[in-house]
């Protein structure tokens, strides 16, 4: 449990979680979302990760994310989420993705 509030205290990790919460992102579309090194996204992924958080999986020379299902700690996300006006927009965006990910198959 100490791992998933740690992993939630940070406001980049909060973002990655509402950028996943309507699709799977490469690690690459994450990272157009962020200014900051790879090492660092790829640090906070890891923490989200090791937090049961998200899930990778890993597809030729890509790796996806995409959030854990029926988990307790990212049921509470989901719910920050809906009360946060900053996660709204990255929600919306989440969204769009999805959709046009949908077109394309």
């Amino acid at each position: 449990m100490d791992q998933i509030f740690a992993a939630l205290a940070s406001a980049p990790r909060r973002k990655i979680l509402a950028y996943l919460s309507e699709t799977e992102l490469s690690a690459g579309d994450i990272a157009t979302r962020f200014e900051m090194t790879k090492p660092s996204l790829s640090k906070h992924l890891r923490i989200l990760e090791s937090a049961g958080l998200i899930a990778s999986d890993k597809r030729g020379q890509f790796v996806f994310y995409r959030l854990q299902g029926d988990n307790l700690a990212n049921t509470l996300a989901s719910f920050m989420q809906a009360v946060c006006p900053v996660s709204q927009e990255l929600k919306q965006e989440s969204r769009a993705l999805a959709r046009k990910k949908a077109v394309k198959e």
